[in-house]
């Protein structure tokens, strides 16, 4: 057992509209308000974070707002782009950096990921840092290499003190949205070389204090084996966030698991 409290969180991705958006969130701060001892962060589209966040303060609490990416510049002349001030601004505490379809699907590299994680920091955001191997990498047996990479680049220039508002994700690329799930052990297994290198990095007790989280088709059903892992510190939760009760579901096994 671990002190450490778990942190689930659910990105939306592209999916929702208004009015599902805020009854999304009304619904999960309405089923994760009693469960004691696990935090629970939202990431809705960019668009719907203001009334998101009204939704959430109406509703009491229960759950945190986070964005689903940044950019790292205070402003200018980034047509497209969103900066950490404008998140919040809509009223964002968290932030993603590194969601494997930033970084493979828009071909972001570990430099910028490094980049927007420093600048969400600086503006006092808290952040989730989303590493993980494609497929082909994981056959090859490069899975801890590349993590550790991503760790390493990921968290460069950090200071110390700014590793509390940190969780990282641990996300096999080829379990995201495909239904394929790492095993309970495939995951501790990840989850602990991924401690190992940021006991490396800042030292022990502060690895020790740092959540991770896993994702990749997490699941109400898979989420208490995985959760029970002595290295495994939430969720961050794809589809399964679009359905209130599934996500609770995975929220209260979290709870329970500590």
């Amino acid at each position: 057992m671990t002190a450490r409290s778990p942190i689930v969180g659910g990105n939306w991705k592209m999916n929702t509209d208004r009015a599902g958006a805020v009854a999304l969130a009304r619904a999960v701060a309405a089923g994760v308000r009693p469960l004691a001892g696990v935090q629970t962060v939202v990431f809705p589209p960019f668009v719907y974070l203001s009334e998101v966040a009204a939704a959430l303060a109406q509703s009491g609490g229960g759950a945190s707002l986070g964005a689903q990416d940044c950019y790292h510049a205070e402003k200018g002349a980034f047509t497209g782009e969103i900066s950490v001030g404008m998140l919040k601004d809509c009223g964002a505490a968290w932030v993603l950096a590194g969601h494997s379809e930033r970084r493979h699907v828009m071909h972001e590299g570990d430099d910028l990921v490094n980049l927007k994680l420093r600048a969400a920091l600086h503006a006092g955001l808290s952040v989730i840092l989303c590493v993980g191997e494609k497929l082909e990498q994981r056959l090859t047996g490069q899975t801890d290499t590349v993590n550790e990479r991503q760790v390493r680049l990921g968290l460069r220039s950090v200071e110390p003190s700014e590793l509390a508002r940190i969780v990282i994700a641990y996300e096999p690329v080829w379990a995201i949205g495909t239904g394929k799930t790492a095993t309970p052990q495939d995951a501790q297994d990840a989850h602990r070389h991924i401690r190992s290198v940021v006991a490396d990095m800042f030292g022990t007790p502060a690895a020790n204090a740092l959540r991770i989280q896993y994702g990749g088709s997490v699941t109400a059903a898979n989420a208490q084996g995985l959760m029970a892992q002595p290295d495994i510190d939430g969720a961050l939760v794809g589809g399964a966030s679009l359905k209130a009760d599934e996500f609770t579901a995975i929220c209260a096994a979290a709870a329970n698991a500590r």
